[in-house]
């Protein structure tokens, strides 16, 4: 039996479903395999007295410490953070929290084996001093952000780099991340790339006009799907859309960007074109994929998108920067268009191309096929596993 504790400081719950929804997907497909046992800790952070009372940080009060979600043990327990202030101290603060259940489950007969921390910061240094106390080893994922934005930060890269140091294996979600991480001086030899995964059966293409349909759409329809932050660049993809006669642009996220982007489209005289969509539910998101012509994203950084994966598999080709992990999956012409500039002019000629000569889906849906979660639990299992042997 592989005893796991799988440490993430995203991951779903009733307030925030859609929170780290790729997470819950490795996750539960690692539980239901034969010969492992796992519970998360989902640590949650909430700052003290009065931010508390601010409506997104009120709404987690009502959830449990500890419960089930779809089947699994889940821990929450409460951290105290301060927001762009404690971020240095975060690990040591997970640490503190989290110390308690694990001795908890292992009084209660959980002996777990190994701890496989979802994140390089601040998940990585906590899980590293909490395996050391409780004596097994720890795995750590990079995604992304936590290696370019965290581990480049003062008072955070060295805590990232001794994470490094101390886990027995790593990941991460694309080759091009593995390098960056082998040039900030991380051990090579201990880090396998582990693509992310998707649901072939549930993104899958549909008929694009009916689809359409659907939504109340004429014309050509582009989505772009993620948080409304600058890295995210919605507003290149609304300026790109005035040069795109007829189209729909419709934005899945939500975040601080929201009154600035509905301001721009409004500006631009887009209002009638841009819907910003706000949080939508993951499993909605099949329906909004298979609908489009194009999926759009305009990130400045990402470890290996699950948007562009999802796109794909549901037939929908997609236009995004050459960065990071994007060369990795967009392997071929039918998958979309990589761009060397990432301007509002770049993306409305390359969505422009593929609105002239759209590829078929079964070519596009092809892409996505060799990141079918099959494929993504049986290397984490196996790698959970040799760290324990």
């Amino acid at each position: 039996m592989l005893r796991v504790v799988t440490l993430s400081t995203l991951f779903p719950n009733p307030t925030q479903p859609n929170f780290g929804v790729f997470v819950e997907g490795q996750t539960l497909r690692l539980a239901a395999c034969e010969g492992v046992e796992l519970r998360v800790i989902n640590p949650i952070a909430v700052p003290p007295f009065p931010l508390g009372l601010i409506p997104r940080y009120r709404a987690l009060r009502p959830l449990p410490v500890e419960d089930e979600w779809k089947g699994l043990r889940i821990a929450r327990p409460r951290i105290r953070v301060l927001p762009g202030v404690s971020g240095p101290l975060n690990p040591a603060l997970l640490v503190h929290g989290v110390r308690n259940v694990l001795q908890r489950w292992r009084d209660e007969g959980f002996d777990f084996d190994v701890i496989d921390a979802q994140f390089f910061f601040p998940d990585g240094p906590a899980a590293a001093r909490l395996a050391r106390e409780f004596g097994v080893p720890f795995s750590v994922k990079a995604r992304g952000a936590d290696i370019h934005y965290w581990g480049r930060r003062l008072g955070c890269r060295g805590q990232v780099m001794e994470a490094a140091a101390a886990a027995k294996g790593m990941l991460a979600v694309a080759q091009s991340l593995r390098r960056d991480m082998v040039e900030m001086g991380m051990d090579g030899s201990r880090i396998a790339v582990h693509y992310t995964g998707v649901d072939l059966d549930r993104f899958r293409p549909a008929d694009r006009k009916a689809a359409k349909a659907k939504l109340g759409v004429t014309g050509p329809l582009i989505i772009s799907v993620g948080a409304l932050i600058p890295r995210k660049g919605h507003d290149i993809i609304i300026e790109a859309l005035a040069d795109l006669d007829n189209a729909t642009l419709l934005i899945a996220g939500e975040g601080p960007e929201e009154a600035r982007l509905a301001a721009l489209a409004k500006a631009r005289g887009l209002a009638e074109r841009v819907r910003l969509l706000g949080s939508v539910p993951h499993g909605q998101l099949p329906a909004l994929l298979a609908a489009a012509d194009v999926m759009a994203l305009a990130s400045e950084s990402e470890g290996l998108a699950n948007a562009w994966i999802e796109a794909m598999a549901c037939g929908t080709p997609v236009v995004t920067p050459a960065v990071d992990g994007a060369t990795e999956a967009l392997d071929r012409p039918a998958a979309g268009r990589l761009l060397s500039q990432r301007t509002p002019s770049a993306f409305a000629e390359a969505i422009r191309s593929i609105l002239a000569d759209p590829p078929a889906q079964a070519e596009v849906r092809a892409s996505a096929e060799r990141f079918a979660w099959s494929r993504n639990t049986q290397q984490l299992q196996a790698h959970l596993r040799s760290l324990v042997a």
